[in-house]
């Protein structure tokens, strides 16, 4: 037996108390921020001043009490003497600044400021300063007790030394139980680059499965809302999935890294105006987010705007009329039109610029005439009853349910954009009594956010993270960029594992639709999350799926894969899930939507107790093909790969995502013959 390294025990000890002293620090940083809430209210200069400080000291205070426990630092920093701006300084690294008084030195480093760079990017080659890098080691699932450190690795990299790290090793390779966790202790150099990309920078991730691209864009979320502070408080952050399934597995990494209050929601739930209670066929579907619908969307909302038979203008002041001739009014509203703004505010312009001609003449006769004149000229009754002729209000549900009821109407917007055939597949087999009764598909509802875009611009948000983007439509792609107009975006996908009828192939489309065509496409090779032997099975696929994505490797070499050919695909799905069982870490069963029922009660019968997708924290979990991008399971049983791959059109990305979400363990179950 080797006697225990009394070095390493001394070390542990005063890293230990250490942390005690931290835990201690950060107890009394929850109760003064508890103080200063209404500490704060009170001594505001007015009312208004109370209510903003005291909104955001509750939401410092809330985010304070709500972080997720867990061991509060993971690495240390130790500066070289001769290092500039921090010679002979030694750092903690956490998720989280930790001091004992705002004036003392920080006990903690948040991994988010500048100094904790060199942690992610200092090598042996280029030490960055850094003299020793020290990580540590947690136990599994630790709640942050000092007890649970058991262990750390120091890497000199003054002297030239690196190492391949068994704790990150370790920590990437835990069994996947409960939600997604955070990765600021494993994050890698060229991950460390996109999560601290400029605020103005708009950046594409094309990363293969198991690369840590989702994660990037929330510890990228992270980094701007502490570098960016008061600007994204005004603007505002959205994280944006792909569907609640997967939003709710990736819920907990913002609120572990000390982040609370920002949106996340699916594409759907931020546009929807309406329920989605209708349904397309997939041919209309298809053709209603295909990017010519703008242009058609366009035509019909401006085809409201006419001068056909517009007379004089009369505006009636006292005893007297002020008149404004209908070809003067006829150049105003071309004039404005000509200048293609948001419906809403055209309409508005033609309004000012009429008031602006009848105040011209009036000074003209009568001299300079007060506000309160121009505010009665412009709500005047025959002036409004005018706009209403040439720039009429409409509504958005208005003007889809008229192009999509109205053969003449549609013709007419789709002329040179949609042939016949199209135009009629685009049409309601049968017509609502009015608007207010349609029943709209999601199809529709995206069309419907493009036409409130064309009236009113939407409020922005300061910065999108926008995960599995390369399933967005083109129209859907137009509905985000409205919405990120001032602001960046951080886009997230890979190109292999598209799978909606309107996927991207190609990453300079899909940015163009964003409007962000100069965005630069940084792929993601390295995996970390699937073994080598389960990434070299999927690169397989790669040449069906008629995209190019470089192939990636995996740094994982452990891992199992297991074909099980059968002819009872029922019995042995029952016995890959009952031996996985034998291991630690969640079962994720896939197979075809069509098959799910049946695996489902397969497993019942046999006492495993499956769980549906959102049941986080799961041993056993039996999921839809369709509902399993973006998840991962520590084992993988997929049932029947060939009818995966034939369910849909896309079905071979679809397999794809199914092979790659095992982090441990795959199992393929089938009769039929491998697509591969």
């Amino acid at each position: 037996m080797t006697a225990p390294d009394p070095t390493l025990a001394a070390t542990l000890h005063t890293e230990r108390a250490h942390h005690d002293a931290c835990r201690a620090a950060l107890a009394a940083m929850v109760e003064g921020a508890a103080e200063q809430v209404v500490v704060g209210e009170d001594v505001s200069a007015s009312g208004a001043d109370a209510e903003v400080l005291g909104r955001r000291l509750r939401s410092r205070a809330k985010a304070m009490r709500e972080l997720p426990p867990g061991p509060l630092f993971f690495g240390r920093l130790d500066f070289a003497d001769g290092a500039p701006g921090h010679g002979g300084q030694r750092y903690h690294l956490g998720r989280l600044r930790i001091t004992e008084d705002p004036a003392a030195p920080p006990l903690v480093v948040d991994w988010r400021a500048p100094v904790s760079r060199a942690f992610y990017q200092a090598s042996a080659r280029d030490p960055q300063g850094v003299e020793v890098r020290r990580r540590f080691g947690w136990a599994p699932g630790s709640n942050g007790d000092s007890t649970d450190l058991t262990g750390l690795e120091d890497e000199h990299l003054a002297r030239g030394e690196a190492r391949t790290s068994d704790i990150v090793a370790r920590e990437i390779e835990r069994p996947r139980v409960g939600p997604m966790r955070d990765i600021a202790a494993t994050i890698q150099p060229e991950q460390d680059d996109l999560v601290r990309a400029a605020f103005t920078d708009s950046v594409c991730v094309q990363g293969a499965p198991g690369t840590g691209k989702t994660a990037v864009g929330l510890h990228r979320a992270a980094y701007l809302l502490y570098t960016h502070p008061k600007r994204l408080q005004r603007a505002g952050l959205l994280i944006l999935g792909p569907n609640r399934t997967f939003l709710h597995y990736v819920a907990e990494v913002l609120p572990s890294l000390g982040e609370t209050g920002v949106r996340q929601a699916t594409l759907m739930e931020e546009i929807a105006c309406h329920p989605a209670t209708g349904g397309d066929p997939t041919a209309a579907a298809v053709l209603k987010h295909d990017p010519r619908m703008a242009e058609v969307l366009r035509r019909a909302l401006y085809a409201h705007v006419t001068t056909d038979g517009v007379r004089d203008l009369a505006v009636p002041d006292g005893s007297y009329r002020w008149r404004v001739p209908a070809a003067e009014l006829a150049a105003v509203v071309a004039e404005v039109r000509a200048e293609q703004p948001p419906y809403a505010v055209g309409r508005e312009r033609v309004r000012t610029r009429v008031v602006r001609r009848l105040r011209e003449k009036a000074e003209r006769r009568s001299g300079v005439l007060p506000a309160a004149w121009v505010r009665r000229i412009e709500r005047a009754r025959p002036l409004t009853e005018h706009l209403d002729t040439v720039w009429p209000r409409v509504r958005p549900e208005e003007v889809l349910a008229r192009l999509l009821t109205d053969g003449a109407v549609l013709s007419r917007a789709a002329d040179g954009l949609l042939d016949p055939d199209e135009q009629t597949t685009l049409l309601w087999p049968r017509p609502p009594r009015s608007f207010r009764s349609a029943r709209w598909s999601a199809a529709d509802l995206v069309l419907l956010d493009e036409l409130s875009g064309l009236i009113e611009h939407p409020e922005g948000y300061g910065h999108i993270v926008v995960d599995e983007a390369q399933d967005l439509s083109p129209m859907e792609c137009r509905a985000i960029a409205r919405r990120a107009a001032f602001g960046s975006l951080t886009v997230l996908g890979d190109l292999a594992q598209g799978t909606t009828a309107w996927a991207a192939r190609d990453w300079s489309v899909q940015l163009r639709h964003l409007g962000r065509p100069d965005a630069a496409v940084v792929p993601l090779t390295t995996g970390f999350r699937v073994p080598a032997a389960v990434m070299e099975l999927s690169n397989r696929l790669l040449p069906r799926l008629g995209v190019r994505v470089p192939s990636a490797e995996s740094l994982r070499t452990d891992g199992e894969l297991t074909f099980r050919p059968t002819d009872d695909v029922p019995g042995t799905t029952v016995t890959a899930v009952t031996e996985a069982l034998g291991h630690e870490g969640s079962v994720g069963v896939v197979a075809a939507d069509t098959d799910v029922d049946a695996v489902r009660q397969a497993l019942a019968a046999a006492g495993l107790d499956p769980a549906g997708p959102d049941a986080l924290g799961a041993r056993v979990t039996v999921v839809p093909a369709s509902m399993v991008k973006g998840l991962e399971y520590d084992h993988v049983v997929a049932v029947e790969p060939a009818a995966v791959a034939e369910a849909e059109e896309r079905g071979a990305h679809r397999l794809y995502v199914v092979l790659t979400r095992a982090v441990s363990r795959l199992d393929v179950v089938h009769a039929r013959p491998l697509p591969f």
